[in-house]
């Protein structure tokens, strides 16, 4: 627990040294927004439900990847092989994953917020929408660290995330819509608590098994 605990912290202190990583994360968000405000033309009318959920989540995705799947990819050789005199590969992971998760809950809010102000909210159960995207930023964080740390192994890393990626991240995303859209609907939580227990089951099979294989992929 030391260990993880002091490996996160230094993720925050890396973080807070290169300010413009986090701040070009914020444009992003805002500008990205601001362009779908203007895109939709808002001054003259409003959006459809459906469409401001998918915008939403098309928005938190593409800022996940470019968050979240560069934890391992931006990690130099040298570095890399300090960890590996010091830490266990089971404390490297799960502060990747915990940090990256804190990360991506604080940029789905700032977003949700901007979200908010300039295309409005329609959402009936601010509660359960809240919660599915906790959620759902823990279990992009999760995955994509997990992709990250396998295609920081190969010379094209950037290519082989994106490919390996698409498989393990639509499911997810099609269930992450799913409840966020019976949220937005205001519809009895009892009909889609299975939902939301599937992706919570989702978010903990891939940290057993991230848990469980980054030893191998550590040790190449």
């Amino acid at each position: 627990m030391r260990e993880i605990l002091t490996l996160v912290s230094k993720e925050f202190r890396s973080e807070w040294r290169q300010k413009y990583a986090l701040n070009g994360m914020i444009l992003y968000l805002a500008s990205t927004i601001f362009v779908c405000y203007m895109s939709f033309s808002l001054k003259t009318g409003t959006i459809h439900a459906l469409s401001w959920n998918a915008l939403f989540w098309i928005i938190i995705l593409f800022t996940a990847v470019n968050s979240v799947a560069k934890s391992f990819i931006q990690e130099a050789d040298g570095r890399m092989l300090y960890y590996y005199s010091l830490v266990k590969p089971e404390s490297i992971i799960l502060s990747k994953i915990i940090y990256y998760s804190l990360l991506m809950m604080g940029l789905s809010l700032i977003g949700l917020f901007f979200y908010s102000m300039v295309m409005g909210n329609p959402v009936n159960d601010l509660a359960m929408f809240l919660l599915t995207i906790v959620l759902a930023s823990f279990g992009l964080a999760t995955a994509l660290t997990m992709l990250s740390g396998i295609a920081s192994k190969a010379s094209n890393s950037s290519t082989l995330i994106a490919v390996l990626s698409f498989p393990v991240i639509i499911p997810m995303l099609l269930l992450i819509i799913r409840c966020s859209k019976n949220a937005l609907d205001g519809i009895e939580r009892s009909v889609y608590t299975d939902q939301l227990l599937t992706l919570i089951a989702i978010n903990a099979i891939v940290v057993a098994v991230s848990y469980l294989l980054f030893p191998y992929l550590w040790r190449s």
